[in-house]
C-alpha cells in the first residue's frame, strides 16, 4: 500500500479518477484543498483557508508570490496534521495555481512532486490574441505578467515531472521545462459520453429540443471572448435568417468582463451582443441556460446538429472532446489548442476564429444538409477514443506514471 496526496485549490478538480483508481487499488490517498473544494466520498480532506491578505502598499509586482506563500503557509498547516495521523505520501500530485503546494516539501521531504501544469502564461498565448475586446498590452502587463509566474516557476522547477494536457499548453512552459513534462489528458469516459438517439432537452419554458430540427449548441463556463462568444453571436442573424426552423442552445454563466477588457465594466458580455445585436436575433429561438448537468449536456450534445467551439490559444475546454464523443459535428476555431485535435473535413469544420460570415455559412450548411455531415461526425468520435478515452488510454498512462514515482528511490 502507498500513500499519495492530491493537491488541487477545487479538489477533484482533474484529479477525481486517479484518487478513484488508486483508492480501488488498495492505496491510501488524501487531499489538501480550498474551503469550496467539494471532496470525494471515502477519501480524507483537509480544506487550508488563508490567513490574512497580501500586504497593504507592498510592492504589487511582488502580490501574487506574497499570495502564493501565505496560501502555501496555510496549506502546510493542513500537511502536519496528516503527518500527525501517520500520512507519509510517496508522491504528491498537485495544482500549484494559487501555490498550495510550495511548501509541503518540509514536510513530506521524501515524497515525489508531480506539477499538474495546465498552461503558463507566456508570450504566444492567449494574452494579446484579440485586439477588438482587450486593450493592447503595454510593457506593465507583460511585466505584471512575468511576475506573476514567479510561485509557478518555483513549483514546476522542483518537480520531479511536470503533466500538460495537450501538446499546445506544453510549448507554453519554458523551454528548460519541457522535457520534464508530459502530455496526459484527463480524458473522457466514452461508454458514459456517447450519442443517445432518443435524448431530449427540457427548456425552463416547457418547450422540447430533439433531433427533429436543427439545434446549434455553444456551451463553455462563462460566455465570454476567450471562448469566442462574440464570433458566435455575430453569427447568429444570419443562420436565424437562413434557417428558420434553427433552435439555438447556449449553455454558461454569464461574467462580467475582466480587467483587460475594453468596454463598459458594468455590462455582461451577453448584455453588450445583445445590445449590439438588438433587433437582428428571434430571442424566441435563443436559449440562455447557466449550467447543465452531465446528463443534460449529454441530452444537448445528442441532439446538436452542430457544436460552437471557439477558443483563444488557451486550455482545451473538456466540453470540446465531450461534443467529439457525441459525433457532434464540431465547427472550431483555427487556434493551436482545435489544430491539435480537430482537421478541417476529416473530423470536423474549422474556421478563422474573427471571421462570424464563415461561421455563420458553415452552421447553415451544416443545418441544410446534415447527412452530408455524418462521416465528421463518426470521425470525431474515433478521434476521441483513439487518442482521450480515459479507461483504456488516459488513466493507464497517468497510474503508470505515478507507479514510476512511487517506486522511485526516496529523496535523500
Amino acid at each position: 500500500m502507498t500513500d499519495f496526496l492530491f493537491v488541487h485549490d477545487h479538489f477533484p478538480g482533474p484529479f477525481g479518477f486517479l484518487a478513484e483508481a488508486l483508492m480501488d487499488r488498495g492505496h491510501r490517498c488524501a487531499a489538501i484543498a480550498g474551503e469550496a473544494a467539494p471532496g470525494l466520498a471515502g477519501l480524507p480532506i483537509l480544506r487550508w483557508r488563508p490567513g490574512r491578505k497580501v500586504t497593504p502598499g507592498l510592492f504589487p509586482l511582488a502580490h501574487p508570490t506574497e499570495a502564493a506563500f501565505i496560501n502555501a503557509t496555510a496549506a502546510l498547516r493542513c500537511a502536519l496534521d496528516l503527518r500527525k495521523h501517520g500520512f507519509d505520501p510517496a508522491v504528491i500530485v498537485g495544482h500549484p495555481g494559487r501555490g498550495e503546494s510550495l511548501l509541503l516539501n518540509q514536510v513530506f521531504p521524501r515524497a515525489r512532486r508531480l506539477a499538474y501544469a495546465p498552461y503558463y502564461r507566456a508570450d504566444g498565448d492567449a494574452l494579446g490574441f484579440d485586439s477588438e475586446w482587450t486593450r493592447p498590452l503595454n510593457l506593465e502587463d507583460r511585466v505584471r505578467d512575468r511576475a506573476g509566474n514567479a510561485a509557478l516557476a518555483m513549483a514546476y522547477a522542483e518537480a520531479e515531472r511536470l503533466v500538460c494536457p495537450t501538446e499546445f499548453q506544453r510549448s507554453l512552459l519554458p523551454a528548460g521545462l519541457r522535457a520534464q513534462a508530459s502530455v496526459i489528458h484527463e480524458g473522457i469516459d466514452t461508454d458514459e459520453v456517447r450519442y443517445d438517439p432518443h435524448a431530449v432537452v427540457h427548456l425552463p419554458n416547457g418547450r422540447k429540443l430533439t433531433k427533429a430540427w436543427p439545434v446549434i449548441t455553444f456551451i463553455a463556463r462563462q460566455l465570454e471572448p476567450l471562448r469566442g462568444f462574440p464570433t458566435f453571436m455575430r453569427a447568429l442573424p444570419a443562420l436565424l435568417e437562413a434557417v428558420p426552423q434553427a433552435e439555438i442552445l447556449v449553455v454558461g454563466s454569464d461574467g462580467r468582463g475582466n480587467g483587460a477588457a475594453k468596454g463598459p465594466q458594468s455590462q455582461t458580455w451577453k448584455e453588450r451582443l445583445l445590445a449590439e445585436l438588438d433587433g437582428r436575433l428571434d430571442l424566441d429561438r435563443l436559449h440562455f441556460l447557466p449550467r447543465l448537468t452531465h446528463e443534460e449536456m449529454v441530452a444537448a450534445l445528442s441532439v446538436a446538429t452542430a457544436h460552437v467551439a471557439y477558443t483563444y490559444p488557451f486550455s482545451l475546454s473538456r466540453v470540446f472532446l465531450k461534443a467529439m464523443a457525441c459525433e457532434c459535428l464540431v465547427i472550431a476555431s483555427d487556434t493551436a489548442p482545435v489544430r491539435e485535435v480537430v482537421r478541417d473535413g476529416v473530423n470536423g469544420v474549422v474556421r478563422d476564429f474573427f471571421d462570424a460570415d464563415a461561421l455563420a455559412e458553415a452552421l447553415v450548411e451544416a443545418c441544410r444538409t446534415p447527412e452530408r455531415w455524418r462521416p465528421l461526425r463518426e470521425a470525431a468520435r474515433r478521434t476521441v477514443i483513439d487518442r482521450y478515452d480515459r479507461r483504456r488510454h488516459c488513466l493507464p498512462t497517468w497510474l503508470a506514471l505515478l507507479t514510476y514515482l512511487a517506486d522511485a528511490p526516496a529523496r535523500a
